[in-house]
């Protein structure tokens, strides 16, 4: 007998909403939505702006902004520079930053790991200031802001819990405001590696493996934080449910699947539970080019936070500095 039960699990509040709209096809009180569609990229801006809301999304009370483009999935160099673009308008806009603000980016994951080494790659683009601010001149000041990085590894490796580390230097250098970089698990094949989430709520590290460990935000540092997560991993059952699902969206045009059209939400997972053994449900699965798809997602994710961060250098600069 099989007992493993699929549950969807996903860091994207985006997600979380068309996963509730599946049950209840009325808006969800207290959650707000704006969506923008600009060419290839489409940008989704939920506000969760109620206790109740927070409670029924199961996602944190603030501002979550998706940032989609399937082409990312491809070497599409001018896709990434438009949505590097847009990453930075939508950042700068989340935050109001005095000039002489100090940021500090954290890289969270394991960088031996490559789903998981998206925050240490990124960091590692990073344009870090905060040692040069007496040598720029008067011109560059307020628009080369005070920029530090940092990519403290994972609890297994450090013997310490991430906010822990952070917490140390939060006290010693005194931020105006934290940016972390993780990876997340999805609930949507589609949307891996070509997604990226915003969120001014803090983040779990961790919580997109089901390994949640104390968090980064605003109540844990003392100042804001505003999370940057891209989905690098899909559950070998979110795939499976994928695959129940174009079967049903094509059950009218094909006789041998007409069982399928008006198959029940409990029959899906009953199908799933049954296909999948409960120690394969849980399995984590990216695509075998995540190494590339890393790399360049991580290239993107610096790009945009150099731009907002940094308003005063040249756009090409840090594309040449990127690479």
């Amino acid at each position: 007998m099989n007992d493993f039960t699929w549950t969807p699990r996903t860091d994207l509040a985006l997600e979380a909403r068309e996963m509730l709209n599946r049950k209840v096809s009325e808006d969800i009180p207290g959650v707000i939505v704006e969506t923008v569609e600009d060419e290839e990229i489409l940008t989704t801006k939920v506000n969760i702006t109620t206790p109740e809301a927070q409670r029924t999304m199961g996602k944190g009370q603030g501002k979550y902004i998706t940032i989609e483009a399937q082409g990312l999935r491809y070497k599409n160099t001018p896709l990434q520079e438009q949505v590097m673009k847009v990453l930075a308008k939508e950042l700068a806009g989340m935050v109001e930053l005095p000039k002489n603000a100090v940021i500090l980016v954290i890289g969270l994951g394991n960088r031996n790991i490559t789903p998981d080494a998206l925050g240490p790659r990124a960091v590692e683009k990073i344009v870090v200031t905060r040692h040069l601010q007496e040598m720029l001149s008067p011109e560059l000041k307020g628009g080369v802001r005070s920029v530090c990085a940092i990519a403290p590894g994972v609890l297994g490796i450090t013997g310490m819990e991430t906010v822990e580390i952070v917490q140390g230097i939060v006290s010693k250098i005194k931020p105006d405001l934290v940016i972390a970089i993780d990876a997340l698990a999805a609930a949507s094949s589609r949307r891996v590696l070509t997604t990226v989430q915003l969120a001014n709520t803090g983040i779990s590290p961790g919580s997109g493996v089901g390994n949640k460990r104390f968090g980064l935000t605003k109540e844990s540092l003392g100042v804001p934080v505003i999370a940057i997560g891209v989905p690098t991993v899909v559950h070998a059952s979110t795939i499976a449910m994928d695959t129940i699902d174009t079967l049903q969206e094509h059950a009218s045009f094909a006789r041998y699947f007409k069982s399928m059209e008006h198959l029940s939400d409990a029959d899906r997972r009953t199908i799933v539970s049954q296909v999948l053994p409960e120690a394969l449900g849980d399995l984590m699965v990216t695509p075998k080019e995540v190494d590339r798809f890393i790399e360049d997602i991580g290239v993107l994710v610096a790009g945009g936070i150099n731009q907002a961060m940094h308003p005063h250098i040249d756009y090409e600069n840090i594309y040449k500095y990127l690479h």
